[in-house]
C-alpha cells in the first residue's frame, strides 16, 4: 500500500512532553485529534514522554549505575514514549475513535546502531498505512526506532520532532504540526524581550539557523529533514487553536533582505590555543583531534601570524567534554604554548535571509551594541547569520537592544 491509495490526505501531529504531561492534557490532545479527524483527514500522532519522565528515568538509571550500558539505557528511556502513546490511544478510544499505538519499531523506523544518538536510515510505513486505511488514528512513540538487529535505539535530543518529520516524509503527509507549549516561533525569546512577536512564516534555512543558534522550539535535525523532503511544517500551541508559524520553502521574497529574529545562547564556552605554529597541517590536526573527541565546533577564529606562531580560538557548546587534560594533550601535540577556557560568554545571533550582503546591516548591529557599551569578543557572518560573541552579563541587554533596532514592526 502507498499513501496515494488512501482516500484522504494525511496530517502528522506531534505533541511534546509538556503537552501530554497530565491525564487532563492527554484528554485535551485526544479532543484536538478528534476535531482534526472530523475535518476529513487521516491523523498520525507522534508523542514525547510525559513531562519530566525522561529526566526521572535517567535519574533512576544513575542511582543504579554510574555508567549504565547504552543499550539498557535506550530500553529504559524508550518506555517514556511507550507510556504516552498507550495513554493517548486509550483517550481516543474513550471518545469513540478507533486508535492504535505503535512503538518506533512497530511503526517501521529503522536507525543505525548508535545508542542514544541514533540516526534514522529508513522508514517502512506499511503498518501505519494499513491502520490509516482502516480509518484508525495512529499514535506513534517518538524518539525511538530499531537497528538492523532489532535492538531498541533512541534518537537523542529533539528525537520526537525528528520522528514526526521523518514519518511525515515517508507518508507524503500534507503537513506536519509540532504542537507545544508556545504558540509559534518568535522574533526573540519572549522571556527576555517583552516586545517579541510571533512570526507567521519562515523559510527552512532561516528556521534551521534559529534552531541551531538558541531557539528551543524546534531541533535542527527535524528542520534539516523537513527541508530535504519539503515537508510543510507548522509550529503551534497544543492547547489553543492558533495559526502558529509555517515553515516551508521560501519563494515569495525574491532578493528581499530582512532581519527575522535575534536568538541568544548562553550554553557555550570559548577556548583559545595560544602560540601554535603557523604551518600547514596544524589546524587540520587540531580540529581532527577535536572531531575524535566528539566536539562540535561552532565558530573558529585564527589570529594573524606573528614570528611564525598564532592563536586559534573556537567556540563550543558548554557541555563539551574538553577538560584540561585533553587540552594539554592537544596543545602539546601541535607544539603550542598554552590554552585558555572562558565560559562567561554568550552568542547573540541576528538571523535573516541575505543579511550579510545588505550594505549597512553589520554597521547598524555594531553601533547598537556600542551604544549599549557592549564589547564584541568575536564576530562571524554568513548569508543568513551574523553572530557576535559577547560577555554573558551583557546578553539580555544586547538582545533587547538589537530586537528594538532591527526587527520590523510587521514581523
Amino acid at each position: 500500500m502507498t499513501p496515494q491509495d488512501l482516500n484522504k490526505p494525511i496530517h502528522v501531529l506531534k505533541f511534546g512532553g509538556t503537552s501530554v504531561a497530565t491525564p487532563e492534557l492527554i484528554r485535551n490532545a485526544a479532543q484536538r485529534i478528534a476535531r482534526r479527524r472530523d475535518s476529513g483527514v487521516h491523523v498520525v500522532c507522534v508523542v514525547s514522554a510525559m513531562g519530566d519522565t525522561t529526566d526521572r528515568l535517567l535519574s533512576l538509571a544513575r542511582e543504579i549505575s554510574t555508567r549504565p550500558p547504552s543499550r539498557e539505557l535506550d530500553v529504559l528511556l524508550s518506555a517514556g514514549e511507550v507510556q504516552s502513546m498507550a495513554l493517548l490511544s486509550m483517550a481516543l478510544n474513550e471518545l469513540g475513535i478507533a486508535a492504535r499505538s505503535y512503538t518506533g519499531q512497530q511503526g517501521g523506523i529503522r536507525t543505525d546502531a548508535q545508542h542514544s544518538e541514533a540516526k534514522i536510515l529508513s522508514i517502512d510505513p506499511d503498518r501505519v498505512l494499513e491502520a490509516l486505511n482502516r480509518d484508525e488514528v495512529v499514535v506513534l512513540a517518538g524518539f525511538q526506532g530499531h537497528d538492523d538487529r532489532d535492538e531498541i535505539t533512541t534518537l537523542g535530543r529533539g528525537g520526537s520532532d525528528t520522528s514526526a518529520v521523518a514519518m511525515a516524509a515517508a507518508l507524503e503527509a500534507e503537513r506536519c504540526e509540532i504542537l507545544t507549549d508556545v504558540s509559534g516561533v518568535f522574533t526573540a525569546d519572549p522571556r527576555i524581550v517583552e516586545g517579541a512577536r510571533q512570526i507567521s512564516a519562515l523559510g527552512y534555512d532561516e528556521m534551521l539557523e534559529m534552531a541551531n543558534l538558541g531557539a528551543k522550539v524546534l531541533h535542527g535535525r527535524s528542520v534539516e529533514l523537513a527541508r530535504r523532503f519539503e515537508v510543510s511544517l507548522i509550529v503551534a500551541s497544543a492547547t489553543a487553536d492558533t495559526a502558529g508559524t509555517r515553515i516551508s520553502r521560501k519563494d515569495d521574497s525574491m532578493e528581499k533582505v530582512e532581519v527575522r529574529a535575534v536568538t541568544d545562547d548562553r550554553n557555550v564556552k570559548k577556548i583559545s590555543l595560544l602560540s601554535v605554529p603557523d604551518t600547514p597541517g596544524v589546524a587540520a590536526r587540531i580540529f581532527g583531534s577535536l572531531g575524535e573527541f566528539g566536539v562540535n565546533v561552532r565558530l573558529i577564529v585564527q589570529a594573524q601570524s606573528h614570528a611564525g606562531h598564532n592563536d586559534i580560538t573556537f567556540v563550543v557548546p558548554g557541555d563539551t567534554p574538553l577538560d584540561d587534560k585533553r587540552l594539554e594533550q592537544l596543545v602539546t601535540e601541535v607544539g603550542g604554548e598554552n590554552w585558555i577556557i572562558d565560559d562567561r560568554i554568550a552568542l547573540l545571533n541576528i538571523i535573516g535571509e541575505g543579511i550579510s550582503r545588505a550594505p549597512g546591516i553589520a554597521g547598524t548591529i555594531f553601533k547598537i551594541l556600542a551604544d549599549q557599551k557592549i564589547n564584541l569578543d568575536l564576530i562571524s557572518s554568513s548569508n543568513l547569520v551574523i553572530t557576535c560573541v559577547v560577555p554573558e552579563g551583557d546578553l539580555v541587554r544586547g538582545t533587547r537592544a538589537l530586537h528594538e533596532g532591527l526587527i520590523e514592526t510587521d514581523a
